[in-house]
């Protein structure tokens, strides 16, 4: 390249990291909007779920290391 190629070359780069925000590209966080109440309390719900599930699970497991005759844990 020739020094001309070079100098525009140069200069175009600088040109763009000149006129740039300079702020990071992250999201900023979510606005609050009217369906926060209810998406809280779809995730409350969820979490509720979740702790019925696990104790479900683990009911099942005792009632069949009964069946086996399992030493309880």
């Amino acid at each position: 390249m020739s020094v001309p190629q070079n100098m525009t070359a140069s200069l175009a780069v600088l040109f763009i990291l000149g006129c740039s925000s300079g702020e990071s590209s992250a999201p900023p966080p979510p606005q609050k909007t009217v369906f926060d109440p209810l998406t809280q309390q779809l995730e409350r719900a969820r979490g509720v779920q979740q702790t019925v599930d696990q104790n479900a699970q683990r009911t099942r497991k005792a009632v069949e290391n009964q069946e086996r005759g399992d030493a309880s844990p």
